[in-house]
């Protein structure tokens, strides 16, 4: 009943009467107001109005499963969604529940141990940050699962265009040369047989400061465009957008959508340091391969990079 009244004020272009939900949901007004008052205390912004009636106010930050659900347009990612007040991790999440559906979205309005690349801590303010992770059942080598990296972060790019926003291979997601969004892909496989893939997504929305040592290099939605974005809508944009070109990725590998991402790296063409097989070479980035990886060009040579550290000048404060 409480999502049947929150569905008919996102739909009205003014006030509802109490009068006129209690008659189409069949209830009492008493128990109309009741469902408001609830649904108040999640946090939605309802007005009332004497003689006039509820109005939902469009300036909130509301995240649930029901605002990630509502309006999404896939056929399986994000159909089942886990959702978490409070969580340690939602990829150690993804990894407990790996027997879940295939598409099966893990969210949560906090993270107290979010995870990034190699290690690394990945924390956000409460209520300020995307933290979700997709758990996926491809049929593909393990040998070919960090692809799906580059098919988030493309993904990622496309939901976030409005904000300018471009890829750092592999996996950070920038904008203003300041990172915005990370990305870390697990797996669970055996010698020639992936049995699930785990896809973080951490994406700093409507934080309004960040602490010294990370203000020159990192950034939000809010800092970037001045006011605040509701984070299940930018959700929904990432999930539909990944669906797609996942899709494509199952089907054809990185061919029909290398060229988009070459479009939207930050690398290319950037003189970049890469931390690689315990050496450091710097060089100019120049290209990414048809398998995903980073073409870095020397003074003395051409190296492909799969994995690693790389670094862009004038990203991040490299210079």
């Amino acid at each position: 009943m409480k999502n049947k009244i929150l569905s008919i004020l996102k739909n009205a272009d003014n006030y509802v009467s109490g009068q006129k939900l209690s008659s189409e949901l069949n209830v009492s007004r008493s128990a109309i107001w009741k469902h408001i008052k609830k649904l108040k205390s999640e946090g939605y912004n309802i007005v009332s109005v004497t003689n006039r009636g509820y109005r939902l106010l469009d300036d909130v930050d509301i995240l649930n499963a029901n605002e990630i659900a509502d309006g999404l347009n896939t056929s399986f990612i994000g159909q089942n969604i886990v959702f978490y007040d409070t969580v340690g991790s939602t990829n150690n999440e993804a990894k407990r529940n790996f027997d879940s559906a295939d598409g099966t979205v893990f969210a949560a309005d906090f993270q107290t141990a979010g995870k990034g690349r190699l290690g690394r801590a990945w924390q956000a303010q409460k209520g300020t940050a995307i933290a979700m992770s997709i758990l996926l059942n491809p049929e593909i080598s393990p040998a070919d699962v960090s692809k799906i990296t580059l098919v988030a972060g493309l993904s990622v790019c496309r939901a976030l265009s409005d904000f300018g926003a471009k890829i750092k291979w592999p996996n950070d997601i920038v904008t203003d040369g300041k990172k915005i969004c990370g990305i870390l892909t697990e797996m669970s496989a055996e010698i020639n047989m992936v049995n699930y893939v785990v896809l973080g997504i951490g994406i700093n929305v409507n934080d309004t400061s960040f602490p010294d040592e990370l203000k020159d290099k990192a950034t939000s939605l809010y800092l970037t465009s001045g006011k605040k974005h509701s984070r299940a809508k930018i959700i929904r944009k990432i999930l539909e957008e990944f669906e797609i070109l996942y899709g494509e990725f199952l089907e054809n590998g990185l061919l029909n959508i290398i060229d988009e991402y070459k479009k939207n790296c930050v690398n290319i063409g950037k003189v970049s340091q890469a931390v690689y097989k315990d050496k450091t070479i710097i060089g100019t980035a120049v290209d990414i391969t048809p398998d995903g990886e980073l073409v870095l060009k020397t003074d003395t040579e051409t190296i492909n990079i799969s994995t690693g550290e790389v670094s862009v000048r004038g990203i991040y404060g490299y210079v």
